[in-house]
């Protein structure tokens, strides 16, 4: 008996498993394919993901295979600056192939003591109260008390559940790949100049050694999704839309996408739950689809990991949908609002030059990019302090920084007052007796992903608001 099986080993699947593990749950993560992909579709990290690496100490690895940009355009290629005065003391992107992200992922989940076993596909599930028994193709069964699908947009797990996946099908579809191009660079940029004057889905984008990032609009909307595109639908559509094929050849791989936007209606049933691309799909504008599964695991890890030590609250893990769905509808309805923005219909332009005029407020391109990188997510914890709800950002404390103490995967009281006590809460929640000038606000109390729980000074209010996230008092 696993405590819990995770199927899928992308980004959000391997968060998730060393989120659990860090708590001493039994984890085994499964995956249909024998080995990782190649494909790198995603290629970075925006500022929640990189402080979700920094809250548990893994951001020098990242930085170490990455590069930090501070470049604006992300919200639907809007040429605009990157704001300055952004709540984060992250204030960048950083460029780093998503085949690389899930390399580290799996490093530190294996590390924390994670079980990965890979070539072995589910194709059934049947619950109970005690566990949930998981089906493989070769006819093993296995059992554990939780199970978590984050095994992509076509999710088996989301099938064998029942859970509807309503929302759009795609109308367009976008060819990508990496290949070798054998044009000059003085060639490339004169015509990507060119093209996405009106074309904004299409691009070259150099990774060394002669090797390119290309994208392209296909011609239609295939009608087998899954298949791989041909290096010659490459090049037939290169040469449609920029008149030159660049001299594509030797591909590394290929795939498209579409501009399919569907969300599940459940993020959990009993003791299945969905995370990632399982339980919501959009289109990448924007960049924000593995930094979504991320922060998904982010929420449902220490959630899921209470709930196996015996010591989460009432409603703890159904706190994970009532949080995470808000948030992905939001991306879902701003990627729609993008994919819209990019069209070359007259009346998509009209309104992108609008947009493009109201950009140039600083307040406007601050809250778009705040949007895009999800720094201003808040969830509804009820009235109260302007921070309640909203993730601290990692604040400088006369000894340290505040991340630096969570690495742990711990709640956190970090008391200014000098006066207060976690009580008998101290197996679950650090308290922290320092000051930051960065912070305005006696004492906050942090959850373990960051986000601002309570905000006060009284002692008495503090142990009443202990006992909603953190359950009963011990000793």
């Amino acid at each position: 008996m696993f405590d819990v099986i995770v199927v899928g080993s992308g980004a959000t699947g391997l968060m998730l498993a060393g989120e659990l593990r860090l708590h001493g749950v039994h984890v085994l993560v499964l995956d249909k394919e024998a080995e990782p992909t190649r494909q790198s579709r995603a290629q970075g990290l925006h500022v929640r993901s990189i402080e979700v690496m920094a809250q548990r100490g893994l951001l020098d690895r990242f930085l170490g295979l990455g590069q930090q940009v501070a470049v604006g355009g992300f919200f639907a290629g809007l040429a605009k600056t990157w704001p300055e005065r952004l709540d984060t003391a992250h204030s960048y992107v950083l460029a780093i192939p998503q085949q690389v992200t899930e390399r580290l992922l799996t490093e530190h989940a294996t590390e924390v003591g994670a079980e990965i076993r890979r070539g072995r596909e589910v194709v059934g599930l049947s619950q109970d109260e005690d566990g949930v028994t998981v089906a493989l193709a070769d006819g093993e069964e296995l059992r554990a008390r939780y199970v978590v699908g984050c095994d992509g947009g076509r999710s088996t797990v989301r099938k064998l559940l029942g859970v509807a996946f309503p929302g759009e099908p795609s109308r367009m579809e976008t060819l990508l790949g990496e290949m070798e191009l054998t044009a000059g660079q003085e060639e490339l940029t004169a015509v990507i100049t060119e093209v996405r004057k009106t074309q904004l889905r299409f691009g070259a984008m150099p990774l060394g050694d002669g090797l390119f990032r290309v994208i392209v609009p296909a011609e239609g909307v295939a009608e087998d999704r899954s298949a791989t595109p041909t290096l010659d639908e490459f090049k037939q559509q290169l040469r449609a839309i920029a008149g030159t094929d660049f001299g594509a050849h030797a591909p590394r791989w290929l795939s498209r996408f579409g501009d399919a936007t569907r969300q599940a209606e459940h993020y959990r049933v009993d003791r299945v739950f969905l995370a990632g691309d399982a339980a919501h799909i959009h289109p990448p504008t924007g960049g924000q689809g593995l930094n979504l599964g991320i922060q998904d695991a982010f929420n449902l890890g220490w959630k899921l990991a209470a709930t196996v030590a015996g010591w989460a609250p009432e409603g703890l893990l159904d706190s994970y949908h009532a949080e995470r769905h808000p948030v992905a509808t939001d991306v879902l309805d701003n990627t729609r609002a993008q994919i819209q923005l990019m069209s070359t219909e007259p009346g998509a332009q009209a309104v992108r030059r609008l947009l493009t005029e109201l950009v140039e407020f600083d307040d406007v391109n601050r809250y778009l990019i705040e949007k895009i990188t999800a720094i201003s997510v808040r969830y509804d914890f009820g009235e109260g302090d302007a921070l309640l709800g909203r993730r601290l950002r990692d604040v400088q404390l006369k000894h340290g920084r505040l991340y630096e103490r969570m690495h742990e995967g711990r709640g956190l009281l970090l008391d200014q007052t000098g006066r207060l006590s976690v009580g008998g809460w101290a197996d679950r929640v650090d308290l922290v007796a320092d000051v930051s000038e960065e912070l305005d606000a006696p004492a906050v109390l942090l959850r373990p992903d960051g986000h601002v729980a309570w905000v006060g000074e009284d002692q008495r209010e503090l142990l009443a608001h202990l006992p909603k996230w953190f359950g009963a008092a011990t000793g």
